[in-house]
């Protein structure tokens, strides 16, 4: 498969398939939506109510942060109340840094998370590390060592995993080796993959996710070639973390996740938005429902390219739906860099609705920036602040500073990390503590909460000043 988008029509990628509970997953299976849970995980009945709306709009997976052992013991308690109440939807524990606590979540639920980034590997300080070739093998034996007795319990109670890769939390071992490049992302997955195929282990969901939506679409096309030249071919999970919110969340989520969903890539798919979860289904939903018209009008605006500009034209019943299928049909030609410049065509919209809606697209893609970046997680049961609320104070603090890039982190998973190409960063440090970055340097630490979108706006400011 070429990296780029010379492809014929739409034709879904052939993947063998990953039983999660009740729903498989890859194949000839639909295109699953999920979403996952900002609720404390240990509050069991703010869990279940969640779940329950995620299912009720088209959910067919729920994940759930599980942060320690506390969290995945209650997980048990959790799906008990869903099954009850008859809700069979699979549920998904999603563990970073403590490999014990997956152990232990595997028991509970139809499908564990893992990072490679942090199951063995400690949590990346950014810190150059220099290995040996004997070394090197010897740090990849210590994950062997610890994760296949994981797969061992998952094996024991038909538990699916996913190998969750994020651009944000590489390792420093990764990244010393590899650079913080699409190279090393799909190397981390790779370490993982290939246990699992050594242990005869098939019940495995992949991601690979990025808040820059070429470094996504570009990591998991490398990860395809890798996996075919190793006669892999598991189902893969799409999306484009810390995607943000409202529109600029939607279109971003759109070309990403649809340049690939075009290509035949994907097998069940998220659309994370710093919003209430169930939101995120519907959005998910319409990018899937809409693959093949938006692999044709793909095709249609390839042929279009003329004098560096991608020229579209499209129908669709709301505006949502246009932005949408105008992000999908496009995204790959601009991630490719097949043109730079996007006109787009419809009557029912106003012209200066259809060039704020290009410039969107062009600055999802990495094009050209009119309008300030905000690279913000969808929240979980790790958030450490009001997450909406934050985003909308900083939003009308800082809009018409363009092309500042500013995180907005609930906590360190992604953090420092997922926003290390961000000018400016507000990650939760602790429960109503506030660190702010600059870059990927952490310049306030720990700072409360009703004192940070000030102290980040005088920060922006100062730097903004020119030297007296």
């Amino acid at each position: 498969m070429s990296l780029h988008s010379d492809l014929p029509a739409y034709h879904r990628r052939h993947t063998t398939v990953a039983q999660v509970g009740n729903t498989a997953i890859g194949g000839d299976n639909p295109i699953r939506v999920q979403s996952m849970t900002t609720t404390d995980t240990n509050n069991t009945h703010a869990c279940v109510e969640q779940a329950k709306r995620i299912i009720m709009m088209g959910g067919e997976l729920v994940r759930l942060t599980t942060q320690g052992t506390r969290e995945a013991e209650n997980l048990q308690n959790i799906c008990r109340e869903l099954r009850l109440q008859g809700y069979m939807t699979p549920l998904v524990a999603d563990v970073h840094f403590n490999p014990n606590v997956a152990d232990v979540a595997a028991r509970y639920v139809e499908k564990v998370r893992i990072n490679p980034g942090n199951y063995v590997d400690p949590a990346r300080t950014f810190k150059h590390l220099e290995y040996t070739d004997e070394e090197y093998q010897a740090e990849l034996q210590k994950i062997e060592e610890r994760f296949i007795p994981f797969l061992n319990i998952c094996r024991e109670h038909h538990t699916a995993i996913r190998i969750g890769v994020n651009h944000g939390s590489l390792s420093d071992r990764i990244m010393s080796r590899y650079g913080d490049t699409p190279e090393g992302i799909v190397e981390s997955c790779m370490e993982f993959l290939r246990i699992c195929q050594r242990e005869q282990f098939s019940d495995v969901v992949i991601s690979i996710k990025a808040s820059n939506t070429v470094v996504m679409v570009t990591s998991v096309r490398l990860l395809v070639q890798a996996m075919d030249r190793e006669d892999m071919h598991y189902p893969l999970h799409l999306g484009v973390t810390e995607a943000g919110e409202g529109e600029d969340g939607r279109i971003k989520s759109a070309l990403g996740i649809g340049a690939l969903l075009t290509e035949g890539i994907g097998d069940t798919i998220r659309v994370s938005l710093s919003e209430d979860p169930e939101y995120e289904i519907p959005v998910a939903r319409k990018l899937v429902d809409n693959i093949e018209e938006c692999a044709r009008l793909r095709a249609q605006a390839e042929a279009s390219i003329k004098d560096d500009t991608v020229t579209l034209c499209l129908d669709a019943p709301d505006w949502e739906t246009f932005q949408l299928k105008a992000a999908m049909a496009v995204g790959a030609l601009f991630i490719d860099r097949k043109a730079t410049k996007l006109q787009l065509c419809a009557e029912q919209f106003s012209s200066s609705d259809l060039q704020s809606l290009a410039d969107s697209i062009l600055q999802a893609a990495r094009i050209k920036f009119t309008k300030t970046e905000y690279i913000s997680c969808p929240g979980c049961g790790r958030t450490l602040y009001n997450l909406q609320d934050t985003i909308r104070r900083i939003k009308e603090a800082t809009q018409g500073m363009v092309g500042l890039k500013i995180g907005i982190m609930g906590c360190i998973v992604n953090g420092p990390g997922e926003m290390a190409d961000a000018d400016y960063g507000y990650v939760g440090a602790a429960r109503g503590r506030i660190s702010l970055y600059r870059g990927k340097e952490c310049v306030m630490k720990n700072i409360p909460e009703e004192q940070a979108v000030q102290q980040l706006l005088k920060l922006i400011q100062d730097d903004q000043r020119p030297d007296i």
